[in-house]
């Protein structure tokens, strides 16, 4: 940066006795007017060096989290009192089921929020009429309002501890696709159950459902006047079916939810992860093993063939054998085996399996006891299937790929174990 410093004329009557004159130069330098019967010019002096003070580092905004009651009002006034909708006008308002905006599970937690926002939208905003979440009322296009609760780290540190949740809400207007409105906050941690409800808990396999993930980004990858996802808006004439099958189970009306989960097949929009996950779950529970084993082989191929599943495997405490419970893996690794031969033989894929962990303890010991899970399930598909013993590779990641992340155990953060299928590059052959 150039400094410019006061300049002073030379005096011509005068310039016998020579003078100065300010010039601007990197730094501040002065040098000598010459007297004008002078001819030689002198030798410029080499500009001084001028120490610039640098300023003071600004301090990051300190990061608030507010108690949990406070929090939700917080955002949905944010949410409400933004929302530009046509004065003097009621409106419809449906709330679509809150969920975990890592893993779109829903919690106890999720289920008291939405409660929660339901209570205060009555007690509050009047000219928005809440009404059931059902078939019936998406068909009039109402405005939706969706909501994600996720654990965060305050700092904003990916490996930190989570110390903090992040109440996202968005109201949605389906007759026109577009977002009217968001309203965010951050929540303490006191009291909060993050228990998950027991489809949720249930759930053998975790895999990218479209619709969840358009649910999400709906919330979390948008502003007012964006529009909705197309994921989630082309597809949400099934979610209010989904969400009655879901409740069916969470009641352990299995015989219900099987038929409404099976039911929900005859919609296009309805063959989703999701959907199968539950007919899964239902059969299991009605002792229907084959019929149950059936659609976890579909689901198997259809998350390896969107390149990653997760399977949640239970792991004896500290080891890396598999757990003796109620869930049949014998069968779930029979199964895996065979998916992962038949993809590898028609479409050339490879797959890397990986090991994780949740937190807490020495991270270079969960790397390691990551690594042994993910042997110990390889040779168990090996046993299986011996084709697969160059298509198959291993990783143990540890607790860094953690989605729950909240270390408390199972069953809050039972997806954080997990066995995770992708696709590899296959190894070159001499």
């Amino acid at each position: 940066m150039k400094h410019f410093l006061p300049s002073v004329p030379c005096r011509t009557r005068h310039a016998s006795k020579g003078c100065f004159k300010w010039v601007p130069l990197l730094g501040a330098s002065m040098i000598a007017c010459a007297p004008q019967e002078v001819v030689r010019a002198p030798v410029p002096a080499a500009p001084a060096t001028v120490a610039v003070a640098q300023p003071a580092p600004v301090a990051p905004p300190v990061v608030v989290a507010l108690p949990y009651g406070d929090a939700v009002k917080l955002a949905a006034r944010d949410l409400f009192t933004k929302a530009k909708l046509p004065d003097g006008q009621s409106f419809s308002l449906v709330i679509d089921p809150l969920v975990d905006g890592t893993t779109g599970m829903q919690s106890v937690a999720t289920v008291a929020l939405e409660q929660q926002v339901t209570e205060i939208v009555s007690n509050n905003y009047p000219r928005y009429q809440v009404k059931p979440f059902n078939a019936a009322n998406l068909a009039a296009a109402p405005l939706v309002f969706i909501g994600t609760f996720t654990p965060i780290n305050l700092q904003g540190k990916a490996s930190g501890e989570r110390d903090a949740y992040r109440v996202c809400f968005a109201l949605a207007d389906l007759k026109t696709g577009k977002i009217v409105s968001k309203g965010f906050a951050r929540s303490q941690t006191d009291g909060i159950d993050p228990t998950p409800l027991p489809y949720f808990r249930d759930a053998p396999l975790w895999v990218n459902d479209k619709i969840v993930e358009g649910y999400i980004k709906t919330c979390q990858g948008t502003s007012a006047g964006d529009p909705i996802n197309t994921a989630y808006l082309d597809k949400v004439s099934v979610v209010a079916g989904i969400d009655e099958a879901t409740k069916a189970y969470n009641s352990k009306k299995y015989k219900d939810s099987l038929a409404l989960f099976t039911a929900l097949l005859r919609n296009p929009a309805g063959d989703q992860a999701r959907v199968h996950t539950g007919i899964y779950l239902s059969n299991v529970k009605l002792g229907r093993r084959d019929a149950a084993m059936q659609v976890f082989s579909k689901m198997a191929s259809q998350g390896m063939s969107a390149k990653r599943l997760a399977v949640k495997f239970g792991f004896q405490s500290g080891g890396s054998a598999l757990a003796k419970d109620e869930n049949p893996y014998d069968r779930w690794i029979k199964e895996l085996a065979s998916v992962s031969s038949k993809l590898a033989k028609t479409s050339e894929t490879c797959f890397e399996v990986g090991g994780h962990t949740g937190r807490g303890g020495s991270e270079p010991l969960n790397e390691r006891l990551a690594l042994q899970r993910a042997e110990y399930v390889k040779q168990r598909l090996l046993a299986e299937r011996k084709d697969l013993a160059n298509v198959i590779s291993t990783k143990g990641y540890g607790s860094s790929e953690a989605l729950v992340a909240t270390g408390k155990g199972d069953p809050f953060d039972s997806l954080d174990r997990r066995i995770e299928f992708k696709s590899a590059q296959c190894p070159t052959t001499s």
